[in-house]
């Protein structure tokens, strides 16, 4: 299973890379506005040299996502920021306007991240109209008591029945037991919070037996 990290915060993703398991990056508006310092004086612009920027630390995949809401809206701008770096994903949702956004990029050689997904009818309509990668939200859906990853294996299995190219990318992940689930499903990419990184790598037996190990170290001599 590749990993993403969901952030749009460049301190955060160069942290990341430098373990060594990072695969890619997914951002979005929300994301993008909590790094901005200045928001009166930020600019379109601006926000595709930080997509740049980004392409500049991750040499995988990463998503950047349109702002506007009509198909021909959607595909200007998606084709404004598919020619930031060959590494960016437009993403788009998963709404009319967005699918016919997405069959149009996806037909001239741009690669699609189909978002916002919360069933999977909005799944199976992504694969057809050429995503490269759909994005189930599955925080989201528990946060309204409705079994997330239950939506994963839903479309995991059906993209397997019919041999669909597309990549199931779980999004809104919010513990290290979303990405567990995920993995066993067999999910293409989980997309973590840096936070939820850090946690994978954590297990207090670890710190434990490190504890024990190195105050046991005091008889091995280093002359």
């Amino acid at each position: 299973m590749k990993f993403f990290i969901d952030t749009a915060n460049l301190d955060e993703i160069k942290a990341a890379n430098d373990l060594g398991v990072l695969d890619g990056v997914t951002t979005n508006p929300s994301l993008v506005a909590k790094i901005v310092q200045d928001p009166d004086n930020f600019t379109y612009e601006d926000f595709k040299n930080h997509i740049a920027k980004i392409c500049d630390i991750v040499g995988g995949p990463v998503s950047a996502e349109v702002t506007t809401l009509t198909a021909d809206e959607m595909i200007a701008q998606g084709e404004e920021l598919a020619s930031i770096d060959e590494n960016v994903v437009v993403k788009c949702p998963l709404t009319i306007e967005g699918l016919k956004a997405m069959r149009h990029l996806s037909g001239n050689g741009i690669r699609i991240n189909a978002t916002l997904v919360f069933s999977p009818t909005q799944a199976i309509l992504a694969a057809k109209a050429g995503a490269s990668y759909v994005s189930p939200f599955v925080g989201r859906l528990d946060d309204i008591s409705t079994e997330g990853m239950a939506l994963v294996e839903q479309i995991v299995r059906i993209y397997e029945n019919y041999r669909y190219p597309t990549e199931v990318l779980v999004a809104s992940v919010r513990h290290p037991q979303h990405v567990v689930e995920a993995a066993l499903i067999g999910a293409d990419v989980a997309t973590i919070p840096f936070s939820v990184i850090g946690q994978l790598a954590k297990h207090p037996l670890t710190d434990n037996g490190l504890k024990r190990f190195m105050e046991d170290a005091v008889v091995i001599r280093n002359d």
